[in-house]
């Protein structure tokens, strides 16, 4: 089986360094595995996602010197896809509406004496975890505003023991409940990244993700809903995160190192590559 490989940016400002240094560790992977690589844009996020910013990801990625199959999937053109997923696991009974509030949330957690912590912070407390089915009948039929939350515990039960592959960490064992009960769709946004890209990675045939090294605890997260949706288990790459000379993670809003910028600069894709070489 030829192996495939995606490249995945949200369309939410310009590629800089960073992008440049993962776009081209995918390239090269599949490359060298002898396989294809896709393009794939992230755009679920209607609000801060631009049309000149995905256009743009076109340009910098074919000034670099990279090629991708054709047609490239938007997640926005394929909302049904996600709705079917969610209907199936709503209908497994692994989903509960939340009506919490960010700020309701931080209360909870500020008051509890010991909130339980996951690698980016405080889990979701679980207010909404319990509520009687006539108190959430009767505010999802008033349109109170809600995110659909999946209910871990059972989902842990139902999948059993998880595992993954990552070429750096080896054999990495699943901890569900440490990931917490987490949102997978909101009334504006009707889905989530954890689900989409489950969902997009599996319909796409992807058998290897490479990713930076902050998205290693997310894969526990998309192994759940792996084994739940029947999806196949690609094998995982999550690469060093590409630092600036002040130890911070280049960020869209820091113009100076966007490829547009370099590139208008007079820079070359060869010295972009020297760049990328130089910090990684």
């Amino acid at each position: 089986m030829t192996p495939v490989f995606r490249f995945a940016p949200s369309p939410t400002g310009l590629l800089h360094l960073g992008h440049a240094y993962s776009a081209l560790f995918t390239w090269s992977r599949a490359e060298a595995a002898g396989g294809r690589c896709l393009l794939r844009i992230e755009d679920i996020d209607t609000g801060r996602c631009r049309p000149e910013f995905e256009e743009a990801i076109y340009e910098d990625l074919a000034w670099l010197g990279l090629r991708w199959e054709t047609p490239v999937r938007r997640q926005s053109d394929h909302m049904p896809d996600f709705q079917a997923a969610l209907d199936r696991l709503d209908s497994a009974g692994l989903l509960y509406p939340c009506f919490c509030t960010r700020k309701e949330i931080q209360a909870e957690i500020a008051a509890a004496p010991s909130a339980p912590h996951g690698p980016d912070g405080p889990l979701y407390p679980g207010l909404c975890k319990h509520l009687d089915k006539d108190t959430r009948r009767r505010r999802l039929a008033a349109g109170d505003a809600h995110a659909l939350r999946l209910h871990m515990d059972r989902a842990a039960a139902l999948t059993g023991p998880l595992g993954f592959t990552d070429s750096g960490e080896g054999t990495v064992a699943v901890d569900p409940r440490s990931c917490g009960d987490v949102v997978l769709a909101r009334k504006d946004v009707p889905t989530s990244y954890h689900l989409s890209v489950v969902v997009d990675d599996g319909l796409q045939g992807v058998t290897h993700v490479t990713r930076g090294r902050d998205l290693l605890f997310a894969t526990h997260v998309h192994r759940v809903l792996q084994a739940l949706l029947d999806l196949p288990e690609p094998a995982y790459d999550h690469h060093r995160l590409l630092l600036d000379d002040q130890g911070k993670r280049f960020a869209k809003r820091d113009r100076s190192v966007t490829l547009r910028s370099l590139r208008e600069g007079g820079k070359s894709p060869a010295d972009v590559q020297a760049m990328v070489d130089a910090l990684v």
